[in-house]
């Protein structure tokens, strides 16, 4: 079973759809598991984060936590954390945003490189790139939880 999946997204539907993909299936309990979203301005991080949001239940808007931070969701199946590090300036300054207080729901974080070891306690890292006028999404599962996750996957058709 590999712990990796690229997958080639045609369109911002596309990329709703691979939210609502992983929201089908991540475990139903949500709770301690970390998702990295990585890649470029504009490569479809908060797109995939707001489809995921909304498939896992949110109904209304999924603002940019880019000002705020930290967008909380209490939804069904857990709390969900909306997270941007983009003006996180160091990892201490995790500590000042109550990170230790987040791990009892679904951390979703954009910009991660700000915080280089979230990648060591991180279940998936989903890198965002460029693709012509669509978008890839390479998948990689950083716990053993989240490899079963990326092999469900590997059959998503875009």
């Amino acid at each position: 079973m590999g712990g990796l999946v690229q997958l080639r997204l045609k369109n911002e539907a596309a990329t709703i759809q691979l939210g609502d993909l992983l929201a089908r299936t991540l475990p139903v309990d949500i709770n301690g598991w970390t998702v990295l979203l990585e890649g470029e301005l504009g490569a479809g991080k908060s797109t995939l984060a707001r489809a995921l949001i909304h498939a896992l239940g949110h109904e209304g808007a999924v603002p940019s936590p880019t000002y705020t931070l930290v967008e909380p969701y209490s939804l069904s199946r857990g709390m969900v954390y909306h997270i941007d590090l983009y003006r996180v300036s160091s990892e201490e300054e995790l500590r000042f945003l109550g990170w230790n207080e987040l791990d009892e729901g679904l951390r979703l974080v954009e910009w991660p490189e700000r915080a280089p070891s979230l990648g060591r306690e991180a279940d998936l890292r989903i890198g965002m790139s460029y693709d012509g006028a669509g978008r890839t999404a390479q998948i990689e599962a950083l716990s053993d939880e989240a490899k079963v996750l990326i092999h469900q996957m590997d059959a998503a058709d875009f």
